[in-house]
């Protein structure tokens, strides 16, 4: 029993492993690219605007915004089935293992944003990146755990993979309520007429991907066009699609996670990741991370991370709320606490989202979640690493 429920994991976190040595290296090529000749070509492909579409009816964007925009709802369709499944029927649908995770997360999204408000509190400009260093990377921070191999046990993998979870379900709260802009009536009715066409097809037991893929492509542009962010389509389209507990049912749910996790893993993160880890650090020193937003971010990813998370988890363990996964001690869960604040795509993600009309502060966000998340993910590692030798 133990071993067939263990199967997926042992799965899901080989991918991650492979998936976050794939984004470093996409990183690692940005910023080689964007310091390098090619710098000027790097910058003016992204800055491209592309039309896409039949006459009138389409949208022209930037290369950087189609990749922010259309690739990133694909990302985040795929996070929330796999946030449907773990409430449905994973780590989150007992609550008593569940309590903890969530309480940490809610931690490590609260005590990183008061870092950074403190550090930016009377600027109202860089004020509105919040909550950039609130968030946690799954792919890389699974990465660095997954290559401690069988020294960390399973139950602090399954902790991280559930907070990492709730922290994505947070930052899509985030975006839909506090980075949207101007909403549209007209726009929002027809989410709404999406919404309730894909509900239909659920209902109806649809079981083919097609017909909620065609509705749910409008919905996107009708999302995009309403004022709230694009991404958030991809939410709605996975909330909706039907999952079914007892084994010998047919998941669409299940069928679709694991057919586009390898593109997600390999192909959208990376590709998001060069497009968005490339910053010029020309006449870059010390002093440049001691600016509020960097320093903000920095602080808030990896201290407020940490901190967060381990006081958070402290309390709901002592008070008898929630209990210590399996075969770790405080020493262990610690460093799994500073892993949380390896941030990368998606702090960079919520970084653009911030400050896309004052975009004089993406090389301080870029900077600032590099630094945050490079300390993360050495600490933590090398904690990591010590505590398993005891």
């Amino acid at each position: 029993m133990i071993k067939s429920l263990s199967k997926p994991f042992k799965w899901f976190f080989q991918l991650e492993a492979a998936s976050g040595l794939v984004l470093l290296i996409a990183a690692i090529i940005a910023l080689y690219v964007s310091n390098s000749n090619f710098s000027s070509l790097y910058f003016d492909t992204l800055n491209t605007y592309l039309f896409i579409g039949i006459n009138s009816f389409g949208l022209k964007l930037s290369v950087l915004h189609w990749i922010n925009d259309l690739l990133m709802a694909i990302f985040f369709f795929f996070v929330t089935l796999e946030i449907k499944r773990e409430f449905i029927q994973g780590e989150l649908s007992n609550f008593k293992k569940a309590l903890l995770p969530i309480i940490a997360a809610v931690g490590g999204m609260v005590i990183p944003a008061l870092f950074y408000i403190v550090i930016n509190f009377g600027n109202s400009e860089t004020l509105n990146g919040w909550a950039i260093p609130s968030a946690t990377d799954i792919a890389f921070s699974l990465g660095i755990l997954s290559l401690l191999g069988s020294r960390v046990p399973i139950s602090l993998k399954i902790f991280l993979t559930a907070l990492a979870i709730i922290d994505d379900l947070g930052a899509i709260l985030i975006i839909a309520f506090f980075y949207s802009g101007d909403l549209s009536v007209s726009y929002l009715s027809l989410i709404l007429v999406s919404y309730i066409s894909l509900l239909i097809l659920n209902k109806l037991g649809i079981k083919r991907f097609l017909p909620y893929l065609i509705i749910g492509s409008f919905m996107w542009f009708f999302t995009f066009k309403s004022g709230i962010h694009a991404t958030i389509a991809g939410v709605l389209l996975a909330s909706i699609i039907p999952h079914r507990i007892k084994t010998k049912d047919f998941s669409l749910l299940i069928k679709l996670e694991h057919a586009i996790s390898p593109y997600v893993a390999f192909m959208i993160m990376p590709i998001f990741a060069f497009a968005n880890a490339g910053v010029s650090l020309t006449g870059l020193s010390f002093s440049s991370l001691l600016q509020p937003v960097p320093l903000g971010i920095l602080l808030g990813l990896f201290i407020g991370k940490q901190v967060g998370v381990m006081i958070f988890s402290f309390i709901a363990v002592k008070s008898g709320v929630a209990e210590m996964p399996d075969n770790s001690n405080w020493f262990s869960l610690y460093g799994v606490s500073i892993l949380t604040g390896i941030g990368f795509t998606m702090s960079l993600f919520v970084g653009n989202l911030a400050f896309m009309e004052n975009t004089e502060y993406m090389d301080g966000v870029k900077i600032g979640v590099l630094a945050g998340s490079l300390l993360s993910t050495l600490f933590g590692y090398f904690l990591l690493l010590l505590s398993s030798k005891k």
